[in-house]
């Protein structure tokens, strides 16, 4: 996939060591990782089962604040906060309609 997104869009997607995982940079970030512009950054991996569907994340500052709003919503968490050494914390919930999203906090640059 990374040859074809890569030619497709012109995006620029690296492999993470020790995981079967690719970065996808689609706009600038500066030494922080801030976007310099509007735009997604993200990543590929492998499909785990065939009716796995993409799954979309955002950026918050703080992924336990945000999984308490979900709830107080009408939402749900389905994968609670989770580590990505090096990289950040994730959870994965659903809306009240039972779509699936992910929430992404960034692990502070020391």
């Amino acid at each position: 996939m990374k040859k074809f997104y890569s030619t497709l869009f012109g995006w620029k997607i690296e492999k993470l060591e020790g995981m079967e995982y690719y970065s996808v940079t689609t706009v600038p970030m500066d030494e922080k990782g801030n976007l310099l512009r509007p735009g997604v950054n993200g990543g590929l991996y492998k499909k785990e089962q065939p009716q796995q569907q993409p799954v979309n994340y955002v950026y918050v500052e703080s992924v336990e604040e945000y999984s308490k709003k979900i709830a107080d919503l009408g939402g749900k968490i389905v994968v609670s906060k989770t580590e990505v050494p090096g990289m950040g914390w994730f959870a994965l919930a659903q809306d009240p309609e039972g779509n699936t999203f992910g929430l992404f906090e960034v692990m502070p640059m020391a």
